[in-house]
């Protein structure tokens, strides 16, 4: 069994209000959800207009699928328009 964790902490440039942030946060963690089947929560900034922190967490029994979902997320990541990509941290945990 491998479980992937990665941050993504990212820059809402267009974001002029706290709501703005949520709906853009939102918006995003409901589509990752809904595409890769993850864990996913806001984790960090959440008083911050501008800056949003997502964890993410997933379980497989093969690391190199779970390296591919986190690369197909940071790339869903890297096409939001209103979201840009500050920081990636993507963790791999085997059980022995």
């Amino acid at each position: 069994m491998v479980v992937a964790i990665s941050v993504f902490e990212l820059h809402l440039p267009g974001s002029r209000s706290l709501k703005e942030k949520r709906r853009v946060v939102k918006s995003l963690i409901e589509r990752i959800h809904r595409r890769h089947r993850v864990s996913v929560a806001e984790t960090d900034y959440h008083d911050l207009r501008q800056r949003a922190e997502i964890g993410i967490a997933a379980v497989s029994a093969s690391r190199h699928r779970l390296q591919g979902q986190m690369d197909a997320i940071r790339r869903l990541i890297d096409e939001q328009q209103e979201a840009e990509l500050l920081r990636w941290e993507p963790q791999y945990l085997e059980a022995a």
